[in-house]
């Protein structure tokens, strides 16, 4: 019975349990309104899209800076795969479903043209900039599956593009340090990140550890002896 109660918790010391799968995008510049606005919002500015459960899908926007920007508008031109279901702000940031100007900025630079799907986006709320997604904060969207649809369908038509049925995501960010603001619409899926290393247990659990294999050794010894 001591030997059993010893297995569990080992079981519980190595145990893991994997973080939910996220695909990440960066973003593609429509406008080209400044080379140098362009160029930062491309490095700096990233979408992961994860599986929430539950029918349930997550758009995670992050501005990783350094230069200064705010995302203060996001737009989805979608093949009826989805619609926002909630609005998490992070820190410092203050969003509800619904942009003004309702369609993405620069839409028609690109082909085919961006179609925001009806109510179907979401801005910042007064003041726009200090209020949208400036260098550090993150804006998350969760959005309900519609029509019997599934979590890779999402990946799938986010893949597709523009295409019919496909999904795109557009944002418009203002704030640069010159006062300009520019357009960008998703790029392909990033390539996932490498695996991490061996996972080093906490100096308690390794303690733990030790010491129930040492009982579980000492038992076995005992009993193999008599």
């Amino acid at each position: 019975m001591l030997n059993r109660k010893l297995l569990g918790l080992l079981c519980v010391l190595v145990a893991t349990s994997p973080a939910a799968h996220a695909v990440s995008y960066g973003f593609q510049n429509i406008t080209r309104n400044s080379a140098a606005n362009a160029a930062a919002g491309e490095a700096q500015l990233f979408m992961d899209v994860t599986d929430a459960g539950s029918g349930r899908v997550s758009f995670v926007f992050t501005n990783l800076g350094p230069a200064a920007s705010s995302i203060t508008d996001v737009y989805f031109d979608d093949g009826t795969l989805l619609g926002i279901s909630s609005v998490i702000n992070g820190p410092g940031v203050n969003f509800s479903e619904g942009a003004a100007p309702k369609d993405l900025p620069g839409r028609n630079n690109i082909d085919p043209r961006f179609r925001t799907t009806k109510d179907f986006s979401a801005d910042s709320n007064p003041p726009t900039q200090p209020n949208g997604v400036n260098p550090g904060e993150r804006l998350e969207l969760i959005t309900e599956l519609i029509n019997g649809r599934t979590f890779a369908d999402t990946i799938a038509a986010l893949a597709a593009g523009g295409v019919d049925g496909g999904l795109r995501v557009g944002i418009h960010v203002q704030g640069f340090a010159n006062g300009g603001s520019e357009s960008f619409v998703n790029g392909r899926a990033l390539p996932p990140p490498p695996p991490p290393g061996p996972v080093v247990p906490e100096p308690s659990s390794a303690l733990l550890a030790a010491i129930a294999f040492g009982m579980v050794g000492g038992s076995l010894r005992r009993r193999s002896r008599g």
